[in-house]
């Protein structure tokens, strides 16, 4: 209901200041060039049959942070990493360091609004990992 209050007073000033966050999987993978590909054979023999490439082959979580003026922070996960309540809150600490650099002028005192998705991780209470981040 505050954000709602505020967007209302000042619409521009709102959005200027808004900073929100998503995660992504971003599918990749590396196929083999044609030279890559290439290989000795005798005379007479045939090539080897190769396999087709799966387009999936990998992928990798993406936490991309932005505001209205454009992309302020994206993270990528490791491999074989998980997102946890430290892992997030090193991330968030990141935020603010590009944040400093990239819109100074938000590191005034009450001058970020962060998303609900940038302040309030969902921790499973179970084995404390966030298992989602945002509403």
């Amino acid at each position: 209901m505050q954000y709602l209050a505020m967007f209302k007073r000042n619409p521009q000033d709102f959005w200027r200041r808004f900073v929100t966050v998503d995660e992504t999987w971003i599918h990749h993978y590396t196929p083999e060039t044609k030279q890559q590909s290439k290989q000795w054979i005798m005379s007479g023999e045939s090539a080897s049959k190769k396999a087709k490439t799966v387009l999936s082959a990998g992928k990798v979580m993406a936490t991309v942070f932005w505001d209205s003026q454009g992309i302020i922070l994206i993270d990528y996960l490791q491999k074989g990493k998980i997102i946890t309540e430290e892992y997030y809150a090193t991330l968030l600490d990141r935020l603010k360091e590009e944040l400093k650099k990239k819109r100074p002028r938000l590191m005034r005192k009450k001058s970020a609004l962060p998303s609900r998705q940038c302040a309030v991780p969902q921790v499973d209470r179970c084995n404390g990992k966030i298992t989602r981040i945002g509403l």
